[in-house]
């Protein structure tokens, strides 16, 4: 039976995640006109697009949700939040870092499949560098943020079926016109995670140590998989005296990892695409494959933690009762894996220590 969602929750399900105006972008353009000019060396370019990337992406907002932690009974919470990139989401990180090395090994084009926000990254970052970038868009997706990718000058190509096909209709792309293969599961996955994992030395900057968990949404896996390696590399170097427990949170029966771990599965499952549908809150997570899957799985298990499914209507109460009590406006399909922290702390209350959640959402 499809979830019927209360009237007063509709305002929330439009996408949270904004990007920069024009005024942000005019500050950064002196840097920009550098590195997007194709005249200079090289090393130019790369020197002042790395400058870019180090003041424009990451050091996100990080803070104590005083009030949540009063309501839900849970001692230091905090919240990682990843809306203060320049386009409102962690996807910034992983843009960035890619064009970076499209730049660095001789690229002059990217591509990639998206539903919104990692195209509206890749737009910006690779508008930035002088890169061309084609973004794959499934036909049957709607996203606010396409005005934003063709402002950034990115070429749209749509695709007929869902994520999966635009995904493999970029990679073939690529190949054939040797360009920038920026999607994931693929080869420049090794540098995706470590984009991610910078997310993990910030939190550690914060508290001095690991968090007891990290509660993350989880679409492809990527975010995760990346966080999860992060932090079990400062272990091994002996900053960090534990690796969090990873918590993972997706739409209610839509995403192959949350269902692969509550099935115990040796290894995460696709989903039978008919049986996948989206809704305006579920859409940045659904997928019948996540192409990090393997790694997501792994980190949770390995970490002793744990994948639930939540609702639209546990996203959307969710999102709403952060605006409400930490003054966030946050994409509700952001907070899965807060929903199911929570959740699993009302059930069965967690010991006193530090928690994070990652969120996204408006800047």
């Amino acid at each position: 039976m499809e979830e019927r969602l209360d009237p007063e929750l509709l305002p929330t399900l439009l996408d949270g995640a904004i990007g920069l105006d024009t005024a942000d972008i005019a500050e950064i353009s002196p840097l920009q006109e550098i590195a997007a000019d194709r005249g200079r060396p090289i090393a130019e370019r790369l020197a002042a697009y790395e400058d870019l990337i180090a003041s424009e992406v990451g050091d996100t907002s990080f803070g104590r949700a005083r009030n949540l932690e009063r309501e839900a009974g849970v001692r230091q919470l905090f919240l990682k939040f990843e809306g203060t990139n320049p386009t409102g989401t962690q996807k910034d990180r992983i843009a960035f870092a890619q064009v970076h090395d499209s730049l660095r090994r001789g690229y002059d084009a990217v591509t990639i499949a998206t539903c919104g926000n990692y195209g509206a990254a890749m737009a910006f970052a690779a508008s930035l560098a002088g890169v061309r970038c084609v973004i794959h868009i499934p036909d049957t997706y709607t996203t606010r943020r396409l005005e934003e990718m063709t402002s950034f000058g990115a070429e749209i190509v749509r695709v007929p079926g869902d994520y999966e096909a635009a995904v493999e209709a970029s990679k073939a792309q690529a190949t054939r016109e040797e360009l920038y293969d920026a999607n994931p599961g693929g080869a420049n996955t090794a540098l995706q995670l470590h984009a991610y994992g910078e997310m993990a030395r910030e939190i550690f900057e914060e508290l001095g140590d690991a968090p007891a968990i990290v509660a993350v949404s989880v679409s492809n896996g990527t975010t995760l998989a990346g966080l999860y390696r992060g932090f079990a590399s400062l272990w091994r170097r002996g900053k960090t005296s534990r690796i969090p427990r990873f918590v993972a949170g997706s739409s209610h029966g839509k995403n192959p990892i949350v269902r692969s771990f509550l099935r115990n599965l040796p290894r995460c499952e696709d989903l039978d695409p008919a049986r996948v549908r989206e809704t305006s809150v579920n859409e940045p997570l659904i997928n019948w494959h996540s192409y990090d899957g393997d790694a997501a799985l792994e980190a949770i298990r390995r970490s002793r933690g744990w994948a639930a499914d939540a609702t639209d209507r546990d996203m959307l109460r969710m999102a709403k009762r952060l605006r409400d009590t930490e003054g966030l406006s946050v994409l509700p399909a952001s907070t899965a894996g807060l929903v199911v922290l929570l959740e699993k702390h009302a059930a069965e209350p967690l010991p006193p220590d530090r928690y994070v959640a990652l969120l996204t959402g408006r800047r």
